[in-house]
């Protein structure tokens, strides 16, 4: 697994075939889908930061990586994602599914294995009353 410095940010190959050549894909990237699997959740209101898939059209995707750390070591990822919470939902089923749901999509699109995903609780948003 190589690490390469590419514009100030991280990148690793994630397939390498000398026959037709290298994929790689930035932390960054990674960092996207777990957010994007993260907020998919019910009872997730929104990443640290207040940013939910409908501000994403708005923002801009990069701005989904916010609150997410992802370090890759070896072909192997560790996350910590920072979410909000939906007022009235269980934090501790909340943030099973969402470790659940994080570590499917990283596996499923990168090909990379997922050690662990660390939720951390940031706030309980009281406007998502349905």
């Amino acid at each position: 697994m190589s690490e390469n410095k590419n514009a100030g940010r991280n990148s690793y190959t994630i397939y390498d075939d000398s026959t037709v050549g290298t994929v790689q894909i930035a932390d960054e990237v990674v960092a996207i889908i777990a957010g994007l699997a993260a907020t998919e959740v019910e009872g997730v209101a929104s990443m640290a930061g207040n940013i939910t898939n409908e501000l994403v059209g708005k923002l801009g995707m990069k701005n989904l990586s916010k609150g997410i750390k992802v370090e890759v070591m070896e072909g192997v990822v560790s996350v910590d994602v920072a979410l909000n919470i939906k007022y009235g939902y269980s934090i501790p089923e909340t943030s099973e599914k969402a470790q659940e749901k994080v570590k499917a999509a990283i596996e499923n699109m990168t090909g990379l294995e997922v050690s662990d995903v660390n939720i951390s609780i940031a706030g309980v948003d009281m406007d998502q009353a349905e």
